[in-house]
């Protein structure tokens, strides 16, 4: 941790970051003040006294983690960022929220150094943490703790603890006793519309001793860096459990005008609420405040123990006997060069559904996937993501099969959070329809470039008796409105396997959307590549039928009647969007030739399809209760229609 800083050099860093708060905001005409001036001690406290961290490698494996999972305060991450030298300076306080900073609205990974994951969406962060936690203990219990021994701080407010998300993070991280992890909860009893106890009355210290958590109340301490340091490195002693310390603070203070009012959550001061303030803490009121000799301070206390931090463990790590290859490989793609010889073939005539070959490929490439965490809510053999790993838990840390139970949202944050600790490949599995409840997790990975793979299975209302709630008829169109998600919906077992591919090259978040259902192999994989390719592809084509996942086989045989009929006909499988418009015009129209009609065919809405084609077959509707493929054919995904719709096109050509 860093040198310990002087009395008086404590309080003035306290009252800079304090002071940026206040401005930055002001100057913007939006922010969010009153908690980050709360919490200035706290962070000051854990960048300066506890966490192991070097602003000049702020990508150190075996750093520590901080997570700011109310996002809103993001001034106060900025300014300790600021003053610990990792590269934000006065004018990138200065442009707070505008266009093109460094110092957005809410903190974003990948833009600002030092900022961990994305937050903003309450509670996210907070089950980030609960990931990330995993997958440091799980990296310790295999590589070593001379390589990987560190803990995530996370700071949670009462929005976050309000989301449900939290409950299900929480109740998951006290069932497998992650002792790495500390929570400082900011109980300042507020939220935007007034006092929490207008809609809130949880024993929050009782509710967390139920889940299993190591909890202590420390009360009005928000002010007092010595006892918020004791407490923390309380926290930081207990190995056998998550901690959680709940801290009662007092948004905006030290103002003497809206300390406790609820209007200083998302409300910028006054200039003269601003000059009111500074003379309470005893600084000159001016704008950005920030003392050059306690900003040098402060860097060359951090940075000298950061280096020697740093350095310790570049030392460790040299003199360590690991397998250089499994961590290189963990830490990088996620795949070794070993990949492509493991990765299975399938016999074109085989019948496999897609969430079976899913499960055979992940099992077949596991050597060459050492950071690969697999696991699923409460349907880790339905979806294919049981691997015979060992079940992580207290018992075997090391586990790399993850029992999430039946906490879709926790599982989808959870992932982001291994994603962006590094080292690890979360792969995490449930039913298509129950997208639902993971998808903020699935925005903020394709925000955040969580390279993290869903798996959803039972895609379509093939998934027959349970009926409509349970099956996804609009869940592929939302999932292909999120950018930078790399959805895939595969034909047959040789696509998923490509599609795995695609998932190691990809440097974001990927969605398999597989089948229930047994599909006949009817592909060599390759369509995934770009994401489209013709299967069939006759010089004298008159029309192009155009399908994914479970309907290519299902075009494939509309495609013989109609050369039976003498109607010639192209098949093109497309299984993602996102990689098929990466093409250029050429190779697009080389699928899809212009000059003939498209039929596009798939067991979901039909929204989107019009970009591609001129007539669209699909459900418009939700499913029914019957065996799937009754379902199918009542809603019209089958191959007589497909014809029937064919001939008509040609006709009205």
């Amino acid at each position: 941790m860093p040198s310990r800083l002087t009395p008086a050099q404590d309080a003035a860093a306290i009252s800079l970051i304090r002071g940026l708060a206040i401005d930055a905001p002001l100057y913007a005409k939006s922010g969010h003040q009153g908690t980050a001036m709360a919490l200035a001690p706290l962070a000051h406290v854990l960048y300066s006294r506890i966490m192991k961290h070097d602003p000049n490698r702020p990508d150190w494996p075996d750093r520590d983690r901080f997570i700011l999972s109310g996002g809103h305060a993001s001034i106060l991450q900025y300014s300790l960022l600021f003053l610990n030298g990792y590269g934000l300076e006065l004018d990138d306080i200065k442009a707070f929220r505008q266009w093109g900073s460094a110092t957005p609205g809410h903190p974003e990974v990948g833009h600002t150094a030092g900022v961990e994951v994305t937050t903003g969406p309450l509670g996210q962060g907070f089950a980030n943490a609960v990931g990330m936690a995993i997958a440091e203990r799980e990296l310790r219990s295999r590589f070593g703790s001379d390589v990987m021994d560190h803990h995530i701080y996370v700071i949670a407010g009462d929005g976050c603890l309000m989301e449900g998300i939290s409950h299900e993070a929480a109740s998951l991280a006290g069932h497998l006793g992650l002792g790495h992890l500390v929570c400082i909860f900011d109980d300042n009893k507020i939220t935007i519309d007034g006092a929490t106890s207008l809609a809130c009355s949880d024993d929050v210290a009782g509710r967390f001793e139920s889940y299993g958590w190591h909890v202590d109340v420390v009360g009005e301490i928000a002010d007092d860096v010595d006892a918020l340091e004791s407490a923390i490195l309380r926290a930081k002693s207990v190995q056998d459990r998550p901690s959680i310390i709940v801290l009662r603070s007092h948004i905006a203070a030290p103002s003497p005008d809206h300390m406790d009012n609820h209007e200083a959550h998302g409300n910028p001061f006054t200039k003269e609420d601003a000059s009111r303030t500074k003379a309470v803490m005893g600084i000159p009121d001016e704008p950005y405040w920030a003392p050059a000799e306690t900003v040098a301070a402060y860097r060359k206390a951090v940075a000298t123990a950061g280096a020697a931090e740093a350095g310790a463990w570049q030392s460790r790590f040299a003199a360590s006997s690991l397998d250089r290859s499994a961590w290189d490989a963990a830490w990088g793609t996620g795949a070794s060069d070993a990949l492509e010889t493991l990765l299975p073939r399938f016999e074109q005539g085989e019948s496999v559904a897609t969430r079976v070959a899913v499960q055979k490929a992940l099992v077949a490439a596991l050597p060459a996937l050492p950071g690969l965490v697999a696991g699923a809510a409460d349907l880790t053999g339905n979806t294919g993501v049981k691997l015979g790993l060992t079940v992580q838990s207290v018992a075997n840390p090391e586990g790399r099969q993850v029992y999430y139970g039946i906490r879709e949202h926790a599982m989808g944050a959870a992932m982001v959070g291994m994603a962006l600790h590094g080292g690890a490949l979360p792969v995490g599995g449930t039913f298509f329809v129950f997208a639902d409840y993971l998808r903020p997790s699935l925005r903020l990975a394709a925000l955040s470039g969580a390279k993290a793979w869903f798996v959803f299975t039972h895609d379509s209302v093939g998934v027959g008796e349970d009926g409509p709630t349970h099956q996804p008829v609009e869940h592929l169109a939302t999932l292909r409105a999120i950018p930078g998600l790399q959805v895939i919906r595969p034909a047959d077992a040789n696509e998923t396997v490509a599609a795995l591919r695609a998932g190691i090259a990809y440097n974001g978040p990927t969605a398999l959307v597989l089948s229930r259902q047994n599909l006949p192999v009817c592909t060599d994989g390759s369509a995934v590549d770009r994401g489209a390719a013709v299967l069939r592809g006759p010089s004298d084509a008159r029309i192009t039928l155009l399908a994914t996942g479970s309907e290519v086989h299902l075009v494939l045989a509309a495609a013989e009647l109609l050369a039976a009929a003498g109607v010639s006909a192209r098949v093109v499988s497309m299984p993602s969007w996102d990689r098929f418009a990466l093409q250029d015009r050429s190779y697009r129209d080389s699928v899809l030739p212009p000059s003939i009609p498209t039929l596009s065919v798939e067991a979901a809405t039909t929204f989107g399809w019009e970009r591609y084609a001129d007539e669209c077959i699909g459900i418009d509707r939700f499913g029914a209760s019957a065996p799937g493929p009754v379902v199918l054919d009542k809603l019209g995904i089958n191959v007589d229609h497909v014809v029937a719709r064919a001939t008509a096109l040609l006709q009205e050509a």
